[in-house]
Parts: structure tokens; C-alpha cells; sequence
């Protein structure tokens, strides 16, 4: 009689692999993650110029999807010069923004006080609408590059700041009295328990303000300067050139997912546990 096959029971800690994901081919994963959403837009693109077709709408009140394809490549060389200005801005005030709310939920989560007497600062400063912010940043910087880099950085920073805030306070604290009773001292409890157990909750605040850090650069723009994709809005806008205007959207809708999808990516590279697809794709077969 043949003895019945036992599987491997699960580490501690890791969840069951499911048979149909182990045998599921990466060409299968693509195809089940990216090919719904893809079918979705088609359907969106073609009824869209169904529409226009039908009404019989002028191409400077609604252009059409390919009518704005080709005005996105017909103004290819001029848009590559305001694509990088944006997302230079957008970069730098990325990382500036992160940077500092990663710093102000340390400080909060190590001193009371912080929370007590700053906290609700920044919660405050959050009502003020940015449109009506910028103008002043204008004031105080210039129209150079840097209003539209602090712009940028003050809409990363909150999301940033309040999900990594998040993130400390939900650390295991039988673990932090386990590394404090072994003798580490403030800085090694929070490089090896606070922040690793913060990092998911970091990365989800960060993927918000990856998405919403192109929006931030175009709004900065929008006081003033003399590149970047809000420069070539404006300038279509007042060409009569409605199909350029959707061109430019739809590269700030493209820049905006690419930024999503790389902080995807470096969220599985900082965290190969809560991925076990690219774990195992990463192991040498």
C-alpha cells in the first residue's frame, strides 16, 4: 500500500501556500492581475470614441482617444522638456517630503511631547487648501523650482508621517522589552524592532504619496514658472488645443501610476516576506 502523501506543514508565522498559486505559471499571475483592468480601459477608450462619433462632437469641445494620441505624439519633443522638469520637482520633493515625515513620526514616537505640542499643528495645516497655498509659497521662494519642490513635499509629508506613526505604534512591545532587557540601547530598538514592523504601514502611506506627488508638482506650476506639464496645459488652453490639454492629463495620470508601481516594487524588495511569489522567484533554483 502506498503511504499517502503528507505535505509540508507551514512555518510558524507564514501563511499555507496555496497549490493553485504554487503551480500558477508568472505569465498566469500577469495575465490574472493586468488583464482585467486592460479590457476595462479598452471597453472605456472605445465607447468614449463611440460617443464623440455618434454626437458628432468638435474636436476642440471633446477630442477623441486617438485624436489625443496623436497630438501626445505630435508634440512628443516639446513634451519631454516638461516631463522632466515635473518630474525632477516631483523626485525631489518625494524624497524631501518622506524624509521629513519619516524624521516627525520618529520624534513623535519617542517623545510625547512632540505628539502633544506638534501633532496637532500638522493636523491643522492639512485644512488649508494647496491651491490657496502655493501662491504664498510663490511669494516666499521665488518661481524657481523650489516653491514647486515644497508644494510637493508638504503633500508627501502627511500621509508619510501619519501611517509611519502608525506603523511604530503597533510594534510588538513584548519584543521592544525583549531587546531592552538584553541591553540595546534607544537607536537599536528602533532600528531592529520600531521600524521593521513599521514599514508596511510606511509603504501604504507612501504609495498614496507617490500618487498624489505629480498632482502636487502640476499645482506648483500652476502659480507660475516657465516648464512643466501645467506650462503646456496652460499654453493648449489658450491655442484652442483641447486634444494637447487631454494629452497632458493623461501623462500626469501615466507619471503618477509609474511612481505608484516603483514604490510597489521597492515595497517587495524592502519586505520579501509579505511576498512570497518574488521571495521564491529570488531563491536559485
Amino acid at each position: 500500500m502506498t503511504a499517502p502523501a503528507v505535505e509540508r506543514a507551514a512555518p510558524p508565522g507564514e501563511r499555507p501556500a496555496d497549490p493553485t498559486t504554487r503551480r500558477r505559471s508568472p505569465l498566469g499571475r500577469a495575465l490574472r492581475t493586468w488583464l482585467p483592468p486592460v479590457v476595462f480601459l479598452v471597453a472605456l477608450l472605445e465607447g468614449w470614441e463611440l460617443w464623440v462619433g455618434l454626437r458628432h462632437e468638435a474636436s476642440y469641445v471633446l477630442p477623441t482617444p486617438v485624436g489625443i494620441a496623436k497630438a501626445l505624439y505630435d508634440s512628443r519633443h516639446v513634451l519631454g522638456g516638461h516631463v522632466a522638469t515635473t518630474l525632477e520637482e516631483t523626485l525631489i520633493g518625494l524624497v524631501v517630503g518622506t524624509v521629513a515625515g519619516v524624521a516627525l513620526a520618529v520624534a513623535i514616537s519617542a517623545v510625547p511631547f512632540v505628539r502633544r505640542a506638534v501633532w496637532p499643528l500638522v493636523v491643522t495645516s492639512q485644512t488649508i487648501p494647496m491651491l490657496v497655498l502655493a501662491p504664498l509659497l510663490a511669494l516666499g521662494f521665488g518661481f524657481g523650482m523650489a516653491p514647486k519642490v515644497v508644494v510637493v513635499s508638504l503633500i508627501v509629508f502627511f500621509p508619510v508621517a501619519v501611517s509611519t506613526v502608525a506603523g511604530l505604534a503597533s510594534a510588538d512591545r513584548e519584543q521592544v522589552d525583549l531587546v531592552r532587557s538584553m541591553g540595546a540601547t534607544p537607536v537599536q530598538v528602533l532600528r531592529l524592532v520600531l521600524l521593521p514592523s513599521a514599514l508596511p504601514d510606511f509603504f501604504a502611506g507612501l504609495k498614496i504619496a507617490a500618487t498624489y506627488a505629480v498632482a502636487g508638482a502640476v499645482i506648483g506650476e500652476w502659480v507660475g514658472g516657465s516648464s512643466g506639464l501645467m506650462i503646456f496645459i496652460n499654453r493648449s488652453q489658450r491655442s484652442y488645443r483641447t486634444d494637447q490639454v487631454y494629452a497632458g492629463v493623461a501623462v500626469i495620470a501615466l507619471l503618477s501610476m509609474a511612481l505608484f508601481c516603483c514604490v510597489e516594487l521597492l515595497a517587495r524588495r524592502a519586505m520579501p516576506w509579505r511576498h512570497p511569489s518574488h521571495r521564491r522567484s529570488q531563491e536559485p533554483s
